[in-house]
């Protein structure tokens, strides 16, 4: 394979992408340790690699099942469009079928060490299948979530409340309530992040008919929807500080509130007129999560 070839398959794999569930995944683990639990670290790496094998054959899917609409758009970003890697001298569109064949054989190859060495329970096992199913039918026919308006919301369940969720149960026995408080409010950003991606891609999907939930609801909802939902997460995170979520724990989530603001501003500014600018667009959805998600995570692995 030559070089050139590589590279593009690694653009393919979106690496980035996979930082973002590790992260939620460290926050769930992280919940653990605060709540007196010694971390396991064997069945920890087990489940990270299990999530990122899922995580892959999502990416790959979708870069296979979404080849046309992708390469004919003209807004991609690095966060949003595809990979941009399928197409005449690049990457045939078969290999991402492969790639995710493979990564689900491994992923099925490493359940077996996790259910021997895991202290089984309902909620484990549940969530372990709703990864899979979610992750599987984000793409594949005849489901495909992406095309459907329910997408967004089950993405964004299983990266922000799922993910952590399995990690937790891989360290403990039964759920927590600081795992919902820590992890709603995210879904809630997630969600907006999501709608953020998809503004660059309207042209494309109206044209390909890809039913995302921008689509359904029309860009002027989407609007409105993505605002709300940067509101509704630090609401949840208040609410969460008056039922018992701990102080040093949630304050530093506020940190990100003025990044937040940003970011409505920006996409405002989209509705009223303005030249679009994609990139910071898309950069600051992933900022405005990805911090809130590593301050929670970080405060709770050192306190």
């Amino acid at each position: 394979m030559s070089t050139k070839k590589i590279w593009l398959f690694i653009r393919l794999s979106r690496p980035h992408f996979l930082l973002g569930a590790a992260l939620l995944y460290a926050l769930g683990a992280g919940i653990s340790r605060y709540l007196g639990a010694p971390i396991n670290w064997g069945l920890y790496w087990l489940g990270q690699v299990w999530v990122t094998l899922m995580q892959l054959s999502t990416h790959y899917l979708n870069e296979y099942f979404d080849s046309a609409a992708d390469a004919d758009n003209e807004h991609r970003t690095p966060f949003s469009g595809g990979s941009g890697t399928i197409g005449k001298e690049k990457l045939r569109r078969e290999t991402a079928l492969y790639a995710a064949a493979v990564c689900l054989a491994l992923a099925a190859y490493f359940t077996v060490p996790i259910i021997r060495n895991a202290q089984l329970n309902a909620p484990l096992v549940l969530t372990l299948v709703l990864i899979f199913l979610g992750a599987f039918f984000y793409s594949t026919p005849p489901v495909r979530l992406a095309s459907s308006g329910y997408g967004e919301l089950t993405t964004s369940i299983i990266v922000s409340n799922l993910v952590p969720a399995l990690a937790f149960l891989l360290q403990n026995n039964e759920l927590h309530r600081l795992l919902a408080m820590a992890t709603f409010p995210l879904t809630s950003l997630n969600i907006a992040m999501m709608l953020a991606f998809e503004l660059p891609d309207y042209a494309s999907d109206l044209k390909y008919l890809k039913q995302t939930l921008m689509v359904r609801i029309g860009w002027q909802r989407g609007v409105i929807v993505h605002n709300l939902c940067i509101l509704i997460s630090y609401v949840l995170f208040g609410l969460g500080a008056l039922l018992g979520f701990p102080l040093p724990i949630v304050l530093p989530a506020f940190l990100t509130l003025p990044l937040g603001l940003f970011q409505i501003w920006l996409v405002n500014r989209l509705a009223d007129g303005a030249k679009p600018n994609w990139g910071a667009l898309t950069f600051t959805a992933v900022a405005l999560y990805g911090v809130t998600a590593y301050l929670l995570a970080f405060t709770f692995w050192t306190r």
